[in-house]
């Protein structure tokens, strides 16, 4: 039931690859440091053939990366992205043929946003037990109702799989599922990019001014450095309403570091140098560096017409032909697509995901009305 030697895990890495299809879990502990602790993987060949793979025991992981890797294998997991990230991260490989049973169940006719127990329960009429939702999974020996819990988070998810596609209404929307699924064969989707616009999720950063925002990015930069060295929580470093403080507060003095700012006194020793050096490189850079200001989209009243019909009209195809409709765009999305379809201007079309691939499909005649 646990696999505990590489010895093992490639003996049974081999029987995987011989399947057709595989599923996949797994269990970690996220609290006190920068990367999750892998506790747990749990796979399963059959309804029946479920094992338990322990990665604390278990150095060297990475012949789970041959069957990761395989194209001919499907791996089934529900809501995919973070233990591919961890799967990938542990094994070194780039999982491929995935297939997302959320994903899935939002072309099925079902909500895109369903709990694996509510998937379960929905299709197979199965209620799966929520006891173990708190276990730390680091620790051994794991209990019997442990491992049942593990074991059951992959055995109904190839034959979840099988009913899913079967509710799938035609060719044309089975060829969307797997270009939808074919996205998660990219890491660059589900891998955390550091370095790019992490800084515009903090909350506040959008009444900050360029200057105060391009501190604010080279902040959150050095604090991703500095977690991963440590291999801490980003908010054990500097919490974010305190980087937003300092790129608002834009000084250059340490005294006013420390009264101005809420730094706590260890992270004003460990870090405060550090921090006005960095402040003191951004504001010797050139203005026309700095990130522009992103404002909230407002919209006018033709815009907020355009956007209605863009609702109505994703709402009645979406019924039509069984998707959920949250699968097409996020409110944001539909709004900055809604502007520039309005707009007498000709635009280009900004850079969303509604004008590529099957959600250009979809939205084809909106489109054509609009331009």
């Amino acid at each position: 039931m646990m696999i505990t030697t590489s010895a093992d895990l490639s003996e049974l890495v081999a029987r995987a690859c011989k399947t057709d299809a595989v599923a996949l879990d797994t269990e970690f502990v996220w609290e006190r440091t920068y990367y999750p602790q892998l506790g747990l993987i749990q796979m399963a060949l059959s309804d029946e053939d479920c094992i338990l793979i322990d990665p604390i025991a278990i150095e060297d992981l990475s012949p789970l990366g041959e069957l990761l890797s395989d194209r001919s294998v499907v791996k089934v997991l529900h809501d995919a992205p973070q233990d591919l990230a961890i799967l990938s991260r542990v094994t070194g490989a780039i999982p491929q043929n995935i297939f997302d049973t959320k994903i899935a169940a939002g072309f099925a006719n079902l909500p895109s946003t369903m709990s694996l127990c509510k998937l379960i329960n929905e299709l197979l009429d199965i209620e799966l037990p929520k006891t173990e939702t708190r276990t730390n999974w680091l620790k051994r020996p794991l209990d019997e109702k442990q491992v049942l819990y593990a074991l059951d988070d992959v055995r109904y998810l190839r034959a979840v799989r099988v009913l899913l596609l079967n509710r799938v209404i035609g060719p044309q929307i089975k060829s969307w599922l797997q270009e939808e699924l074919n996205i998660l064969n990219n890491p660059k989707h589900y891998q955390e990019n550091c370095n790019g616009d992490r800084f515009r999720k903090i909350r506040g950063c959008g009444s900050l001014k360029r200057e105060s925002l391009a501190i604010l990015k080279e902040l959150v930069i050095w604090r991703e450095g500095e977690a991963k060295k440590q291999d801490k929580p980003r908010g054990h470093i500097i919490k974010d309403n305190i980087l937003l403080n300092i790129a608002n507060e834009k000084t250059l003095q340490l005294e006013n570091l420390q009264n101005k700012t809420g730094i706590s006194p260890k992270a004003f020793k460990k870090y405060g140098t550090a921090i006005i050096e960095l402040t003191q490189q951004v504001l010797n850079t050139p203005e026309e560096n700095y990130p522009t200001v992103k404002r909230v989209t407002r919209l006018s009243q033709k815009d907020k017409l355009t956007l209605d019909k863009l609702h109505g009209l994703i709402k009645l195809k979406c019924e039509l032909l069984g998707i959920d409709p949250a699968l097409v765009g996020n409110s944001s999305e539909l709004k900055s697509l809604a502007k520039v379809l309005t707009s007498s201007r000709s635009q280009q079309l900004p850079d969303l995901r509604q004008t590529e691939g099957w959600r250009r499909s979809l939205l084809q005649d909106f489109f054509h009305q609009h331009h």
